[in-house]
């Protein structure tokens, strides 16, 4: 019986070194953002009761579509989270901290049954930051620029910001009743999957991206036309301070991003290095109602997250942000049967030093090979005649100052300043 050979699942995959070092680096970088500006980080769990995502609302393809949803052992009914807010906002609502506003970022994978491609997986990471328990323009102003500041401190150049104002309860119904009307007028020319969309939520189909659907949407009323004095005035001052920081947007007044939940400020980022039908690299916006639609008081809430693989792609794209240096400092080649390479390398890792070395008692032309291929800058090797003098040989495997005897209780000191010159 032939032996199976599993695979990842389609829309999986593993993520190998160098390109794993990359992730977790942006994530560093992100990590570092947030720190400046008072986050903390959340840690949520991976799946949580259905009804926490159903809260996204049913017009959204990620719950009637995308959502991996099960019943577990007890009988009750669960789901892989699909995305973050949700999950984040439960957990405030749940711990109720004092201390408002609540500002949190996070990292971590999600979920989705939908068809992979370029930068989009069924299993996705993304990093982000909520924050709860405050309605200032001001709030809209920080988390966009952090967004923005991240972008940059990758070191990406060719990023654009789209902004709209989604309004709330006081404006939202009338333009839902225009829109409605509109789309009517129209119905039999929209797409089958438009059809559906407006029998359940007549915003979501602002956001289809079918090309019989265009004209249509062109044509559409602008929830922009029906914000309230209130709604308008806030949108003017989340404009103001982007201008005050110097960060450029365009008002895109069709932005409805994918979930039910969004209310007044909304926004997307999107990398002008990708195709066009695939350059968002992340986005957000106001969620003033879903603290209250998870039992919790009504709270307003505003966030953003970011795709990584799609930030990834576009970094390519750039030629930034590339994968950290992964090579050991130093590579130990011990011709004594190998018990002291164990030792050196202990030391020189405890010093601060990365030290990596042969394995299987190999010769000494077989462990230089290896030693080549790893990329380290140096080599220490270390025979019999240097156990006895209590030394070794440190040899620069670029070959610009040859190899040199050292002894042995000053190795770290000197590899420390071979490598850090400057210091």
């Amino acid at each position: 019986m032939a032996k199976t050979k599993f695979q990842a699942l389609r829309g999986t995959r593993d993520i190998l070194s160098p390109d794993s070092e990359r992730h977790r680096a942006l994530v560093d970088v992100f990590a570092e953002e947030a720190r400046l500006a008072g986050y903390g980080h959340i840690m949520s769990p991976i799946f949580e009761e259905l009804g926490v995502f159903q809260r996204l609302g049913d017009s959204t393809d990620v719950v009637s579509k995308e959502m991996y949803a099960f019943e577990d052992r007890d009988g009750s009914m669960i789901a892989l989270r699909p995305e973050l807010t949700a999950s984040v906002v439960r957990a405030f609502v749940q711990h109720n901290p004092a201390a408002l506003p609540w500002k949190a970022w996070y990292e971590g994978p999600q979920f989705r049954h939908e068809k992979p491609q370029a930068g989009r997986y069924r299993q996705f990471s993304q990093v982000g930051i909520e924050v709860l328990g405050s309605d200032d323009p001001h709030i809209d102003v920080e988390v966009v620029a952090l967004g923005w500041r991240f972008y940059q401190a990758l070191g990406m150049s060719q990023v654009s910001l789209l902004l709209n104002s989604l309004g709330d309860a006081s404006c939202r119904p009338a333009y839902h009743a225009a829109l409605e009307t509109y789309l009517r007028d129209h119905f039999d020319d929209l797409s089958e999957q438009s059809q559906a969309t407006l029998e359940k939520n007549p915003l979501r189909v602002l956001d289809s991206k079918r090309r019989e659907d265009a004209g249509i949407i062109a044509g559409a009323p602008l929830m922009v036309d029906h914000l309230s004095a209130e709604t308008a005035e806030h949108f003017a001052a989340v404009r103001a301070g982007l201008e005050a920081l110097g960060i450029p947007y365009e008002i895109s007044p069709r932005l409805v991003r994918g979930l039910d939940y969004y209310t007044r400020t909304t926004f997307e980022f999107a990398s002008t290095a990708l195709d066009n039908a695939q350059n968002a690299v992340g986005g957000g916006g106001r969620y003033d109602g879903l603290a209250e639609s998870l039992g919790g008081k009504p709270t307003p809430g505003i966030g953003f997250a970011l795709g990584v693989d799609r930030i990834l792609l576009a970094c390519d794209a750039e030629e930034a942000f590339p994968a950290p240096r992964t090579a050991p400092d130093v590579f130990v080649v011990d011709l004594t049967g190998g018990a002291e390479a164990i030792l050196l390398t202990d030391i020189l890792r405890r010093a601060g030093i990365a030290a990596d070395r042969g394995f299987d008692g190999r010769s000494m032309k077989a462990q230089m090979k290896v030693a080549d291929r790893s990329g380290a800058p140096w080599a220490v090797i270390v025979g019999e005649d240097e156990v006895a003098n209590a030394t070794v040989t440190l040899r620069d495997m670029h070959g610009e100052s040859g190899q040199t005897s050292v002894a042995r209780d000053a190795l770290a000191a000197t590899l420390n300043t071979r490598l850090h010159p400057e210091n």
